[in-house]
């Protein structure tokens, strides 16, 4: 069950589910940050936020980083950033609203 599964039908994910879920990505071999906390961060089709709006995240996701690249620059609770991060096939958020633990690239750039 997703992060959000969890968190649409309780209200909020609890530590104990978080951590089994993170487990279980980190045994596929994934990883999923965490969206800062009290943020709704849209998703958007490209990195900027010109880009047509796909959906929008609930408090407390988690999301999985598959490329990086380049785009609008954004201000954000962690920092001014023009790196936007892959979550799926055609779905980008800025990474000002994304805890990586770093300022720069954690993964790939996307082509």
């Amino acid at each position: 069950m997703a992060v959000e599964e969890v968190q649409s039908q309780t209200g909020t994910a609890s530590a104990e589910a978080v951590e089994a879920l993170d487990a279980a990505d980190e045994a596929l071999g994934s990883k999923r940050y965490p969206v800062a906390p009290g943020h709704r961060v849209n998703v958007r089709s490209g990195p900027g936020t010109n880009y047509q709006l796909v959906k929008t995240l609930p408090y407390g996701a988690r999301v999985p980083i598959n490329c990086q690249k380049p785009g609008e620059r954004i201000s954000g609770p962690y920092g001014t950033t023009n790196l936007w991060d892959n979550i799926a096939n055609g779905q980008f958020v800025s990474d000002a609203y994304v805890n990586t633990g770093s300022d720069g690239y954690v993964t790939i750039r996307c082509s």
